[in-house]
């Protein structure tokens, strides 16, 4: 009979997969996975077999008056497949690599023939022509159509009725007026045995095809997902590579241009004093702007103590103020108590002062900006910065947290991406909360951290 084909879902190989290492990872892991399949499955096989055997001594045991009083030797028999059967369990339980295909393949004829020759065994020990222990012949049955192809399944199927016949034509050779209704009887259960065989057969082959195809499609998905993935970080890094030459360009070219005009002959010193002056500006300009990308690129770790918030809004208040007082904005900081978090303080200004700035340049002359800091439910602090300025346009909503994007003339666009990055790593966000003609307010959300509570063990003034 031609060997077993043991089937467990794989998953195909990934073809694009450049990695030897790799490969040799993602075979052992599934090598793994199909052992642990397999011991599960091993397990649920013994115990309904010792099960199937508990009950079949029972049987016996109960209905002694008919089938006899069981026997020292069918004792025996039952107890050494008990204990044959247990070491199995605990020795698959306990087994820590995972067997090879030949191991399973071994390991199933193993239990298949255990089974038949007990069956047979118990059929003599007991020496009827209705032994009630060729019920273990259904366990081959199901090993088979769960774990092999349908030619060794339907090899088993017909050993298995072969020997229900063979059993009563024995019996009958031993027992010369034996009942011929017998191998009707005989007919009757090696026509369940291959129903059941063949039905289970068809129901595992079923769900494996279905396993197969849905293996298939989240390999496909995850390369499709993998694919999109690299090909919206390349579409991002053209972006924000076009975003930066565009950015840089300009200050370079207003540098070089007022460095050639300067060189001319006969340029009067005041003229040659405000080309100075004009390359000085772009370059300051220019230096922020690649400081800015650093700290959006290379964001750092906020590095926490316990501060008082409404030190730090304070701060960000007087930092803002002086330009806010040239456009005659009064900003309003406030807290409702004494609310302290555990934050880097440096970090969390450097974020407000972005978005202050912003309110800051959006609002008109005797407008007022809000600074407001409150506990929500959860234990975290929610900072409102809110202005009396116009609605943002719904385009401008869309890109505004993105890198270089910028409806000034001289801003660098990282302003509220930077702004976003650090509330981000500090566990929180940067949302657009209100978004209305008379009001517009940035939240900057904080979660929970230390206790809002005035009476902390360590509370640093975070002003500078």
């Amino acid at each position: 009979m031609a060997a077993p084909t043991i089937h467990f879902s794989k998953e195909a190989p990934n073809k694009g997969s450049s990695s030897l290492s790799q490969s040799l990872d993602s075979a052992s892991s599934q090598r793994v996975l199909d052992f642990e399949s397999f011991r599960r499955q091993e397990s649920t096989f013994v115990l309904l077999n010792m099960f199937v055997l508990a009950i079949l001594l029972l049987i016996h045991t109960l209905f002694a008056s008919h089938w006899g009083e069981p026997s020292q030797a069918l004792i025996a028999i039952l107890a050494g497949a008990f204990v044959v059967q247990g070491a199995e369990l605990v020795w698959l339980q306990t087994r820590a690599q995972p067997l090879g295909p030949r191991g399973i393949a071994l390991l199933s004829w193993s239990l298949i023939c255990l089974n038949i020759l007990l069956a047979l065994v118990l059929a003599e020990v007991t020496s009827r022509p209705d032994t009630q222990y060729f019920i273990l012949l259904v366990v081959p049955v199901l090993v088979a159509a769960f774990r092999m192809a349908l030619l060794p399944t339907l090899g088993v199927i017909v050993l298995v009725d072969f020997i229900n016949f063979f059993w009563v034509w024995y019996y009958s050779r031993q027992h010369p007026h034996a009942d011929v209704d017998e191998y009707f009887e005989a007919m009757t259960v090696s026509l369940i045995y291959a129903v059941v065989g063949l039905v289970v057969w068809l129901l595992v082959y079923s769900l494996r095809q279905k396993e197969t195809k849905l293996s298939q499609s989240l390999v496909d998905l995850e390369r499709a997902r993998e694919r999109v993935l690299h090909e919206g970080k390349l579409a991002a890094v053209g972006r924000l590579a076009s975003a930066i030459a565009h950015e840089i360009r300009n200050p370079v070219a207003a540098i070089v241009s007022a460095l050639s005009t300067a060189e001319r002959d006969g340029l009067k010193t005041a003229e040659r004093d405000e080309m100075f002056d004009i390359a000085a500006k772009e370059a300051n300009r220019l230096e922020k702007l690649t400081t800015d990308f650093l700290t959006y690129a290379r964001p750092c770790g906020p590095r926490r103590i316990v501060c008082v918030v409404d030190d730090t809004l304070g701060y960000v208040a007087e930092v803002c103020r002086p330009r806010a007082s040239e456009k005659g904005v009064k900003i309003d900081p406030g807290v409702p108590g004494r609310l302290v978090a555990e934050i880097d303080a440096g970090q969390v200004q450097q974020a407000l002062i972005n978005v202050v700035m912003n309110a800051v340049d959006a609002s008109a002359s005797g407008a007022h900006i809000g600074l407001r800091a409150v506990a929500d439910s959860g234990g975290g602090i929610r900072i409102d910065v809110a202005n009396e300025g116009g609605a943002i346009p719904p385009e401008i909503v869309e890109h505004m947290f993105e890198p270089f994007f910028t409806t000034k003339q001289s801003g660098t666009g990282l302003g509220l991406a930077i702004a976003r990055n650090i509330a981000r790593a500090h566990g929180g966000d940067l949302v657009l909360l209100t978004n209305e003609p008379d009001r517009v307010c940035f939240c900057l959300t904080l979660p929970a951290g230390a206790s809002n509570s005035t009476k902390s063990p360590e509370v640093r003034w975070a002003g500078s």
